[in-house]
């Protein structure tokens, strides 16, 4: 009888030493501070911010969040305080356990890795702009036309008559020795040169 109590009592011993470790293992597994997920309540999207896989990820509207959106900031949740201050900005609040981090547009981008590089992709060059045609004097419009007109009436060209500006073309008026009316000849501002007209009658050419 007397061995059967003394069994009976290791057998109480070991049953208390269990739930002790039973309980221990419980109090180890109790909940972190850190989520794993963070509440659609937030509307939240993204893979992770700043970067992909990181804790924090950005946050839409939606009833929960409408007072801490900002047009000039981007509202963020974060599982964890830690979480939340190392995305920077301002926590401005904790909705069911999530930490709300407003940062600024101008730090939004902090932290993130450009997939182009440190400095982002390179601007291209600018286009070269084309050089501008001369109207007047050497190697000009003018000089070009006033060629013209002698080269095809065969006439001695002394000087320019006059020079009338258009968005379409330049129409310039080249005197020749002899002529009781000037020829006009039309000139574009790429540098081309257009035909040659006489503008008097043609029976005093």
């Amino acid at each position: 009888m007397r061995f059967a109590f003394i069994v009976a009592g290791a057998s109480a011993l070991a049953l208390s030493a269990c739930g002790g470790a039973a309980e221990d293992t419980s109090e180890a597994a109790a909940p972190a501070e850190e989520l794993s997920v963070i509440p659609e309540t937030l509307a939240p999207f993204g893979d992770g911010y700043p970067n992909p896989g990181d804790p924090c990820v950005r946050l839409g509207e939606s009833e929960a969040t409408s007072n801490y959106l900002d047009d000039s900031a981007v509202l963020v949740g974060c599982p964890s305080e830690a979480a939340a201050e190392a995305v920077g900005g301002q926590i401005v609040g904790n909705v069911e356990g999530v930490r709300l981090v407003s940062v600024p547009m101008g730090d939004a981008n902090a932290g993130m890795v450009s997939p182009v590089g440190e400095n982002g992709p390179a601007e291209a060059p600018a286009p070269a702009k084309a050089a501008e045609v001369k109207i007047r004097g050497a190697n000009s419009l003018e000089s070009k036309c006033a060629a013209k007109v002698g080269r095809e009436t065969g006439a001695t060209v002394i000087g320019t008559n006059r020079i009338e500006e258009s968005e379409a073309a330049i129409a310039i008026f080249i005197n020749v020795q002899g002529g009781e009316a000037p020829w006009q000849c039309l000139a574009y501002r790429d540098g081309t040169i257009g035909d040659i007209m006489y503008t008097g009658s043609e029976g005093a050419m």
